[in-house]
C-alpha cells in the first residue's frame, strides 16, 4: 500500500494519484502539479489516502506546491480570455467554411498555450485555422476532436432525471451500454426515455444492471402462462424490485389481475429470449 493525495483537474472529475511529499494539504485545496502537458490547476479531493501499489503509475509525480494567490489570479486571466478567443475561432471557422463545431476552449495555467475542442462528422483538415489562430494569439494552438459523449461531459447540463449529467459530474470513465440493459430493466425503449442530453443510451443504465440483468432471468416472460395458487394465468409485468409478478387470470366472464411473489409463480425456467443481437447495440 502506498500514500498519496487524490486530485481532481477542473474539467472532468477523474481522480489522479500524486505525492505530496512534506506538504501539509487539506481537502478542497488549490495545488500546482506536473502533468504530461506541463504545470497545472488542480484540487485536492483527498489529502491523505493508502491504495494498492497496482492503482499507481510509477513513478508517482509530486505536487509541486500549494496554489498561491498569483496562481488563481493566472487562472482567473484564462477564463476572462476565453470569451474572445471563441468568438475568434468561430469567425475563423466561418471564414474558411470548416465543417466543425467549436465546443469549449482553455488556456493552460502558464497561459504558452490555447486548446480548442470541437465536434465533426468526419475528419477535418484544419492546418490553415491553426495559422489562423496562431496569427491572433502568438501562442502555441491545439485543436482537439471529441466525440459527442465528450461534448456532454465537457458542457454538462441536466438530466431527464433533473440531476448534473453522470458523465460531467460523478463519473470517471465512460461505461459500456447497451439497449439489452434497457430491456433487463423493463423500460421503455423509446428512443427518447432512455437516452441523454448527448443523443446515446443514458449511462446510469449501467449502475443497476448487475442486479436486473440476475433478477431477469428469474423471471417469466410477459406475455407467458404461468401457473399461480388461483389458477393459470397471462404474465402482464414484472416487479424486479419487490421480485413480484402481475397476472392476468379469467374468471368466468371476466378478468382479473393479481401480484403474486415469485415464489408462488410456476412456469417453465430457461425462457429467456435471444438478446445477442442487443450487443450490437451498445455505446461505449
Amino acid at each position: 500500500m502506498a500514500k498519496v493525495v487524490v486530485i481532481k483537474f477542473t474539467k472532468g472529475c477523474k481522480p489522479y494519484y500524486f505525492s505530496a511529499g512534506k506538504l501539509k494539504l487539506e481537502e478542497g485545496q488549490g495545488v500546482i502539479v506536473e502533468t504530461s502537458r506541463g504545470l497545472e490547476y488542480a484540487t485536492v479531493v483527498d489529502p491523505e489516502r493508502e491504495v494498492d501499489d497496482k492503482q499507481i503509475v510509477s513513478p508517482l509525480k509530486p505536487v509541486v506546491r500549494i496554489a498561491t494567490e498569483k496562481d488563481l489570479a493566472a487562472i482567473e486571466r484564462g477564463k476572462q480570455r476565453r470569451g474572445e478567443a471563441m468568438q475568434v475561432c468561430k469567425e475563423k471557422i466561418a471564414k474558411r467554411g470548416l465543417e466543425m463545431k467549436l465546443i469549449d476552449c482553455e488556456f493552460t495555467f502558464d497561459g504558452s498555450k490555447v486548446i480548442f475542442y470541437f465536434t465533426s462528422e468526419g475528419r477535418v483538415d484544419f492546418r490553415d485555422l491553426v495559422k489562423d489562430l496562431a496569427s491572433v494569439f502568438h501562442i502555441r494552438i491545439e485543436l482537439r476532436q471529441v466525440g459527442i459523449r465528450d461534448e456532454t461531459r465537457i458542457l454538462g447540463g441536466i438530466a431527464p432525471c433533473g440531476r448534473e449529467c453522470c458523465c460531467a459530474g460523478c463519473m470517471p470513465d465512460f461505461k459500456k451500454v447497451s439497449i439489452k440493459m434497457a430491456k433487463n430493466q423493463g423500460l421503455s425503449l423509446n428512443p427518447g426515455k432512455i437516452s441523454g442530453l448527448c443523443g446515446r443510451l443514458m449511462c446510469c443504465l449501467a449502475y443497476e444492471n448487475d442486479y436486473y440483468a440476475d433478477a431477469y432471468k428469474k423471471m417469466p416472460k410477459v406475455g407467458s402462462t404461468v401457473g399461480t395458487p388461483e389458477g393459470k394465468g397471462t404474465v402482464v409485468s414484472q416487479n424486479m424490485l419487490k421480485m413480484e409478478v402481475r397476472v392476468k387470470i379469467e374468471k368466468g366472464d371476466g378478468l382479473c389481475y393479481r401480484d403474486f411473489p415469485l415464489a408462488d409463480i410456476r412456469f417453465k425456467r430457461g425462457n429467456e429470449p435471444d438478446d445477442k443481437d442487443d450487443d450490437k447495440n451498445s455505446e461505449n
